[in-house]
């Protein structure tokens, strides 16, 4: 591994962790913001033959400039196909695309999902929070051949019981994913800005496998909402390159999705359009 970079967000150690869940060749269906740059990261970097999937139809887009919302034109820039979004959600259900990055509110010991209502001291018809809901996270967790879960840790986002399922992980654990004929092969990691989560190939319950600091071992367990699991090789989160910050420096030049740790230079906003040049040219970053 290169050189690592000296100053950085949980937002960066985040995408960049992520990003190395992506393996070359690989199809990946990504959402906007930060699971974004973690693709681009993952295609400039030790994958150059993944493919970025949007949910809304496209497929290799080489955008110049961060896209918005899954229908944001920014979304098809250069890309190999724009199709219809029945047809992308279709391949998926297919099982054609390998791997997708999702998240939500709530995750629980078995990488069930909640992005639809927090209840609170209300119900599903008058939640205490209202939130997007599903969109196509539950097609990607239900058919991509894995999953990346991203989110991250809190008390009151890993708990022990979901408010409502929205996307399903392993279900109840063991085999209950495989006896409710689930196309997909589930969660494989949950990464988070304070460690990386794996699931026991047995039970299918969650455990610790990285840690960003092992003296916040104990500060990690109190923020989950279950008697957490730690693996005996306890590994340390290896912080982002000096290489992957420069991909998200160029990427999102003004922190606008990986926060403002970095102070914009004017500089970096020249940079920035001369990257934007490169790609109308053919010849620059990718992403």
């Amino acid at each position: 591994m290169s050189q690592s970079a000296v100053e950085y967000k949980a937002s960066h150690l985040m995408a960049a962790r992520t990003a190395r869940e992506i393996n070359d060749g690989e199809t990946a269906m990504i959402g906007i913001g930060l699971p974004l740059i973690a693709g681009i990261i993952a295609r400039e970097s030790h994958a150059p033959s993944s493919m970025i999937l949007f949910e809304g139809g496209t497929v290799g887009a080489k955008s110049r400039r961060m896209p918005w919302s899954i229908s944001d034109s920014a979304t098809s820039d250069f890309a190999l196909a724009a199709m219809e979004l029945w047809r992308m959600l279709g391949d998926l259900q297919a099982g054609y695309i390998d791997v997708g990055v999702v998240g939500g509110a709530q995750v629980d010991r078995y990488g069930n999902l909640n992005s639809t209502a927090i209840l609170g001291e209300g119900t599903l018809a008058n939640p205490k929070v209202r939130m997007p809901g599903s969109g196509g996270a539950n097609d990607i967790a239900s058919s991509c051949g894995r999953t990346i879960i991203m989110m991250r840790l809190g008390k009151k986002n890993f708990v022990s019981k979901l408010d409502y399922m929205t996307s399903p992980g392993f279900l109840t654990g063991g085999d209950s994913r495989q006896r409710a004929n689930l196309l997909g092969g589930g969660p494989e990691v949950v990464v988070t800005d304070k460690g990386v989560f794996r699931f026991d190939e047995q039970d299918k319950q969650m455990y610790l496998a990285e840690i960003d600091d092992p003296a916040n071992l104990e500060a990690v367990r109190a923020l989950v909402g279950w008697p957490l699991k730690v693996s005996p090789h306890l590994k340390r989160m290896q912080p982002p390159t000096v290489k992957e910050m420069e991909i998200m420096r160029q990427l999102d030049p003004m922190g606008l999705v990986l926060g403002s740790g970095a102070e914009l230079q004017l500089d970096d906003f020249e940079k920035f359009l001369g990257m934007l040049e490169k790609n109308i040219s053919g010849d620059g970053l990718s992403g």
